[in-house]
């Protein structure tokens, strides 16, 4: 297909897909002559992975090219894999993760996981988080942080899917990093859900005073 039908077919202009393939974002069409290229499926696919990740994960251009990098070489090992998928998916800082983190929120991560956790991508995330919610006067105890820790277990369960074990590296990469970007804002929806349902419970009957 010629990039007319490839912006028709994903929505997008031929000004931002000339912008995605300057950026390498896009990979190259096959040459048809000096000035025109032919595009495929996979070119459909990774205009459309593009935009989720801009649109819905809000990953800036610079974010998104080291997704595309790690799609189109991606480790071996799936949980290196898993790794990768949430060093692309980091939030966007000044500084590394770690700067902001205390050494006793590292110490309640590498108290949660595996040995090393504190240092992978998400645990750095962690640390980083109960640094802040401590710094703003919201002190989260170790009972509370247990709990939310058995929860999100569960739903893990269900995120590392064992069809991932055999899955080609591409393929898993993409479940994980889309997965993740699309399915972040359903838990925290769910969330605010269950307040909701919690709320009505205890507090629905409640005299206003």
């Amino acid at each position: 297909m010629r990039i007319s039908e490839l912006a028709g077919r994903t929505d997008v202009s031929i000004p931002t897909l000339k912008y995605y393939l300057r950026e390498g974002l896009l990979h190259a069409g096959e040459a048809q002559g000096a000035t025109r290229a032919s595009y495929d499926e996979s070119h459909v696919d990774r205009v459309r992975l593009v935009r989720t990740l801009v649109d819905v994960g809000r990953l800036s251009i610079d974010r998104v090219r080291e997704v595309v990098r790690s799609l189109d070489d991606p480790p071996a090992s799936r949980h290196e894999l898993l790794g990768a998928a949430h060093e692309a998916l980091r939030p966007s800082a000044p500084s590394a993760p770690s700067a902001d983190a205390t050494t006793e929120s590292l110490a309640r991560v590498r108290a949660l996981g595996p040995p090393g956790c504190e240092h992978s991508p998400a645990g750095l995330q962690l640390a980083q988080a109960l640094t802040a919610a401590a710094a703003g006067g919201w002190s989260i105890d170790d009972a509370t942080l247990a709990t939310w820790h058995r929860a999100m277990l569960s739903v893990a369960e269900t995120d590392v899917a064992p069809a991932l074990a055999t899955a080609p590296p591409e393929e898993a990469l993409r479940y994980a990093i889309v997965g993740t970007v699309l399915t972040d804002p359903v838990l925290l929806a769910l969330r605010r859900v269950a307040q909701e349902a919690v709320s009505a419970r205890r507090l629905g009957d409640t005299p206003r005073p």
